[in-house]
């Protein structure tokens, strides 16, 4: 099957959603917008481009995508987005700053959120995450809809995208900071997956086949944790009996703090799961522990539940 032929199969791009195209001007995110146009047609694309000024050169990747998307009939919004003394890490405020203006676009229009992340990039993810972070999400990699986000190539290798390009006659700009091993993502890329495929050939693929085996798992797993939390009602959603808590499974039980931690944070708390016997151990109304990330567990009168820290 081609490359558009399986784009489509997967309908991630379907109508009635218009497709909001995330453009770098790399070549994954100038393959995916030639794909969402030759699917959609350009009347129902709009392309989005965040020029940071990080680098001297980021001025020519805007222009490239404004003559990329003149030439495809694709309407492109560019921003260009001031960073604050006080952000933090670069790389996690300009994705902040991306996903979040593409969610304002799409929300405006009811539009799905494209990118071009790939099966490369997956398997990078699985990588970075496992090496950074202790918690079985970082096993479980990218969802390819997650929301109104959708990634359509990310059972595409980059060798495939860089091969549609070549053969459509597109150009793509090159991002030198992927090269500069500075960036621990980039040492993964350029360093551990070569290494684990001269370990063994078929390594890059065996990730991909665990995390796809992993997140079926986690189908099931959720639908336990949702059973625990759900209860009958709405009035016992997003709580649970402290004593029910404390007799759960432990895994059950680690399960069950994250997803009251997430909820109440309306992001994914990292590590929260950690302190799961920590708040089984729990023992009076009143008593309060931190998960991190600003929110707390909180027992009182017997239920257990997870908010914001005052």
């Amino acid at each position: 099957m081609d490359l558009p032929a399986r784009v489509a199969a997967g309908g991630l791009i379907d109508p009635p959603r218009v497709v909001v195209a995330l453009l770098s001007g790399g070549r994954d995110s100038v393959c995916m917008l030639d794909l969402a146009v030759r699917a959609r047609g350009p009347a129902d694309v709009l392309a989005l481009h965040v020029d940071y000024g990080f680098r001297p050169e980021s001025h020519d990747d805007a222009d490239f995508c404004s003559s990329l998307c003149g030439g495809l009939g694709v309407e492109l919004v560019t921003e260009r987005p001031v960073r604050p003394e006080t952000s933090g890490n670069l790389q996690a405020w300009a994705r902040d700053v991306r996903y979040a203006a593409a969610a304002r676009l799409a929300e405006a229009r009811d539009a799905t959120i494209v990118t071009g992340h790939t099966a490369d990039d997956q398997v990078e993810t699985i990588l970075y995450r496992l090496a950074s972070s202790p918690s079985r999400r970082a096993l479980l990699g990218m969802k390819e809809r997650d929301g109104r986000l959708a990634r359509p190539l990310l059972g595409t290798t980059r060798a495939e995208v860089t091969a549609y390009d070549e053969e459509r006659g597109l150009a793509w700009r090159e991002d030198r900071t992927n090269e500069e091993e500075g960036y621990a993502r980039n040492r993964v890329r350029h360093g551990l997956v070569p290494e684990l495929a001269a370990i063994h050939p078929a390594a890059v693929q065996n990730v991909l086949r665990t995390a796809a085996l992993l997140r079926d798992e986690a189908e099931v797993l959720d639908a336990l944790v949702a059973v625990e939390l759900d209860g009958t009602g709405a009035a016992a959603r997003g709580r649970i009996a402290h004593a029910r808590f404390a007799e759960l499974p432990p895994a059950l039980r680690r399960l069950v703090l994250q997803r009251l931690a997430d909820a109440a944070a309306g992001r994914p708390v990292a590590g929260a799961a950690r302190f799961a016997d920590q708040v089984a151990g729990l023992h009076r109304g009143g008593s309060r522990l931190d998960l991190g990330d600003g929110v707390q567990a909180v027992l009182e009168s017997g239920v257990l539940r997870a908010e914001r820290a005052p």
